[in-house]
């Protein structure tokens, strides 16, 4: 039996160590552009759902009573997707839709369009989850706010539509932040993203939505006043908030004070030019 050196085996464990170690640094870390390629992919999955008309899916609210996504037909939704186990990114996130949801109906009305929180977490977004968590965002009790949850085949094909892209991570769930803006038609209108975004970027899509599309019952008054609040409501930077513009009102009356001015001047002028006084 032919026995090795013990300093000449534990050279060869070094030299076997030290050329792993060398191998591992130089191979590139794949985490990085993995997590690169999967946002990029779940943003162009979000873009690419605008346009989609969302189908028909059966949902639980936070009572437990069955909710159909037909109901919220007739006006816009807003819809943002959530897991309740989330601890600071989605809690963050309904809390400053809920600011900016109050905003848009301080200018569009109380009624005008609805919000449903829906948990995508199956295993644990139960419709008692979601009410606990709409009670610690402040939001349980809103009017128009709806906070639902469903099973996991409802839950995917909903997303798949929607455009929403998650996955399991570490530290609970990967996903892009958005909330999709939908018309009374069921049509994806517009994609908002962001934990924390630009007040504008949700109230704009909503304005043109309730007040730039006529209604099958609305008559020409309702439509022309409906246009002329679109026209008219605009956005103050230093209250971050919309208001009603009356200084276009004004400008219009200067404006057709001036043309009825020179017209009667003209009109006047040439009476005058015709019938010189005295002849």
């Amino acid at each position: 039996m032919i026995h090795i050196p013990r300093l000449f085996f534990f050279l060869i464990l070094q030299i076997g160590i030290s050329l792993c170690a060398g191998a591992t640094a130089n191979t590139p870390e794949p985490q990085k552009s993995v997590q690169k390629f999967q946002y990029k992919s779940a943003l162009e999955s979000s873009q690419a759902a605008i346009g989609r008309t969302l189908g028909s899916f059966r949902l639980l609210d936070a009572h437990g009573r069955s909710v159909s996504t037909e109901m919220f037909r007739g006006k816009p939704l807003v819809i943002s997707m959530v897991y309740t186990s989330c601890y600071q990114i989605c809690p963050m996130t309904v809390r400053h839709l809920a600011k900016v949801v109050r905003k848009a109906r301080d200018t569009l009305g109380e009624d005008s369009f609805s919000v449903a929180v829906i948990g995508f977490d199956t295993r644990y977004d139960t419709p008692q989850s979601m009410l606990h968590f709409g009670k610690k965002q402040g939001v349980d009790d809103e009017p128009g706010w709806y906070l639902l949850s469903g099973n996991r085949k409802t839950i995917a094909e909903l997303s798949k539509e929607l455009g929403f892209v998650f996955f399991s991570s570490p530290n609970g769930f990967d996903h892009l932040v958005q909330a999709t803006v939908i018309d009374a038609e069921g049509k994806i209108y517009r994609q908002v993203y962001g934990e924390i975004f630009d007040t504008q970027l949700l109230v704009e899509p909503l304005m043109e939505l309730v007040l730039g599309q006529p209604k099958p019952d609305q008559g020409f008054l309702s439509t022309l006043v409906d246009n002329v609040r679109l026209f008219c409501t605009t956005y103050d930077p230093y209250t971050d908030s919309y208001k009603f513009d009356y200084s276009l009102f004004i400008g219009i009356a200067i404006g057709l004070s001036i043309i009825i001015y020179t017209i009667v001047f003209l009109v006047r002028e040439y009476r005058y030019g015709k019938h010189p006084p005295g002849l």
